[in-house]
This record gives C-alpha cells, structure tokens and sequence, in this order.
C-alpha cells in the first residue's frame, strides 16, 4: 500500500508539473528535476534524437558540471546510445564495470560517474524519442527500486515532450497556412501598383513630350489622374505593409484576432473598386453596384472586409472577357437580422466539381497558376464573422458569390 501510494504521489507530481507548460524547454527541465530529486540523484541529463536519428543531443544537463546543451553523440554511442537503440533501460550501479561506458564525457567536464540509471523515452509506438539518465545517488547506489520510479517519471516526460512538440508542430502548421494566404494576397496586391505605375509612366510621358502641346486642360486632367494613382498606389501599399506585419506577427506566435468595429460595406468595396478600377479599364469591363449605399452600418473587420472582396472582386476580373460585367449588389434581411452582398460576373463559370468543392478541404483551382486561397480567404473572413457564403455557377454563364453577414456578430450565438 506505501508502493502504490508513493506510486500515485509521483504520477501526480509530475503530471501537474509537467503538463501545466507547452513549452519544449521548460518541459525538459522540469522532467529531469524531479527525476533527481526523487531518487535524491546529483546530475543527469535527457537527451533527444536529432531529425535523422543518427545523433542523440544533450538538450538539458543538471549537475554541479553539467554537460554543454547542444554536445551530441552517435545514437550507437555509450550506454546511452545502447539503451535508444533497445529501448530497455540499464541499471550501472557500478558504472566502471560496464564496457559501453564514455569516459569522454566525463573527461570533458571533469567529474566522475559512479552508478547510473539510463531509461528510454519511449512513443506510445516506434523507436524511442531520446534517453533519461540519472547519475550518483547521494546516499547509496542506483538500483532497481530507483528505477520503478524513473520508469513512472520517463513515461510521462516522454509524453509531455511529444504533446509539446505536436503543439510546436501545429503552431508552425498555422503559420504555414497564414505565409500562404498572406502571400496570394501581396501577389493580387501587387498587380494594381504595377498597372498603374506603367499608366503613370505613360501618362507623364505624354506631358513631359517635347513636342506635346501645352494645354491648360490637359494638364489638369493629367494632374487628376496622377494624384488618383499615386493615392491608389500609397493605400494600396499601406496594405501591403499591413499583412507583412502579420507575417511577424504570427511567427511571433501573435495570431491577429478580429478587430471589430462599426463598418460601412459600401465603403469597403468601393475601397476595393478604386484599387482594382486600373485592371477593370484594361479589360473594358463594365462594373455596376446596386443597393450598397443603404445598407445599415454592420459590426465588423474592416481590414479582413476589404480581403474578402478585394479576391472575389480580383478574381471576377480575371475570369470576365474583354467588355463583360462585374455586378455588386446589396441587400436587407431584416427577418434575419442579416445583410447580403452579392458578387456576380459574366465570366467562364466553374465546372460542378470545382463549384461544389469550393468551400470545402478539398477545394481547389483549374486557372493557371491559381490554388484555390482565394475562395479560402473569403471563407475563413465569413467565419471570422461567423457568417455564411454560398455561390452559384454555370460553365459559360458567369458566378454568383452570396455573403450573408449578421449585423451584429458578436450577438450570434455559436
């Protein structure tokens, strides 16, 4: 009955202990001090297999000379290496006697090993992710009744350290997916400025001609049209540098949350029309907005607005022939308490298969280039206000993307 309570005094000590933190280091170091403390122990170290599980890493040492974090040797190597490689512990109480033993590291840092316990931390399945060693008891040798409680505590270290490195390995998946949804959107960005930089380009080539004749009207028209490239060109770059921003941010581990306030959907698409008029004007497409002036104010992002049209807008633009139309409507749910936003085109249309998936995990894209981010910005916004999207496609007879959003999406229950 002692055994067993003793038992369940260290799987509640070190669960507390170690699951109350995500992260990697503190995990370890919190592992193998209470290692030490519980079989009253000097030194000791936990070492991790490297990516090719070719070199076992001290990743934290604990003694009065401990062993340099980041000093690694040959997962074969030494006790240590021969207990990664069967997965079964060893129990030295006489180090000297053992022929695997590496005098090296002792030699390294100048102390003496005396017993030793060195257990595998063992996966749930498959080879072992790194070793637990425990070296010189205080008061008499290491023993196999030390090792039943190193078991316990090897267990649940291996086990914290795999769930912090599923939480690392999901953190960096996140930031994966942000770089490439923030990426497609510097590249749409990018294409306005570049559009009317080459407008501009040419537009004071004419006024600077040596033989262009000087009329007063023509210069102030001229000056108009420079003064709206260079405003579209400054917001638009504003933009840019904003989601860069975001890219710091969430390497940083700072996800950028909704920032809700009082929003004007005419405003942001008429926002996103001004930006994208210059790729319009190339393609003589044909833009008409109905409805959006009188729609009541909504609680929303404005920033993560703005993305949500700005692709629906940019992507009907390329898929709208030469002289087509692109239609902005909105409109009043009041029963809902929502308001619907449509975005048509005369465009190619989509396939049924690629309409059907479009909103799903496994939507995807048939244009050249095209990966399908753009449709999944737009969902993840919607969701963000915890509204809905839906479309409806045609081949050859254009799309129609519906946005429902609430009002008030910090009233809708989840």
């Amino acid at each position: 009955m002692l055994q067993l309570n003793r038992d369940l005094a260290i799987v509640r000590r070190i669960s507390e202990a170690l699951f109350d933190s995500v992260d990697l280091d503190e995990v370890i170091e919190t592992a193998l001090r209470n290692a030490l403390d519980e079989v009253d122990a000097e030194s000791g170290s936990i070492l991790l297999a490297d990516a090719d599980v070719q070199h076992l890493v001290f990743h934290y040492s604990i003694g009065e000379d401990p062993v340099p974090s980041g000093m690694a040797i040959r997962a074969d190597q030494g006790i240590a290496g021969a207990v990664f490689q069967s997965g079964k512990p060893a129990v030295l109480p006489d180090v000297k006697k053992s022929e695997q033993h590496c005098g090296d590291i002792d030699a390294l840092i100048g102390s003496r090993t005396r017993d030793m316990i060195t257990l595998p931390l063992k996966r749930w399945k498959g080879q072992p992710i790194g070793v637990l060693s425990v070296l010189n008891k205080r008061h008499g040798v290491l023993d196999e009744h030390d090792l039943h409680f190193l078991t316990i505590i090897s267990a649940f270290a291996a086990l914290a350290i795999q769930r912090t490195r599923l939480l690392e390995e999901a953190k960096m998946a996140e930031v994966v997916r942000l770089l490439g949804s923030i990426s497609h959107d510097l590249k749409n960005l990018l294409q306005p400025i570049l559009s009317g930089t080459e407008l501009l380009k040419d537009e004071l080539g004419q006024i600077f001609h040596p033989e262009a004749t000087s009329h007063v009207a023509k210069m102030d028209a001229s000056e108009v049209f420079c003064d709206e490239i260079m405003s579209m060109i400054a917001k638009t770059t504003e933009r840019i540098h904003d989601r860069v921003k975001e890219i710091a941010d969430c390497v940083k581990g700072l996800a950028t949350p909704p920032q809700f306030g009082p929003c004007r959907l005419g405003s942001a698409v008429a926002d996103v029309v001004q930006t994208l008029e210059i790729l319009m004007k190339e393609k003589d497409i044909v833009y008409e907005a109905q409805g959006l002036d009188v729609l009541p104010v909504i609680i929303a992002d404005e920033r993560r607005l703005y993305s949500a049209f700005y692709n629906l807008i940019h992507n009907a633009i390329r898929e709208v022939p030469k002289g087509g139309f692109i239609r902005v409507h909105g409109a009043t749910d009041s029963a809902a308490d929502t308001v619907v936003v449509t975005v048509s085109d005369t465009g190619r249309g989509m396939p049924a298969d690629v309409r059907d998936r479009l909103f799903t995990p496994y939507g995807y894209s048939r244009k050249p280039g095209g990966s399908g981010l753009g449709t999944k910005i737009v969902k993840d916004v919607m969701d963000a206000h915890k509204g809905k999207i839906s479309v409806t496609s045609e081949e050859g007879q254009g799309t129609s993307f519906y946005l429902h959003f609430p009002v008030d999406p910090t009233r809708v229950q989840k």
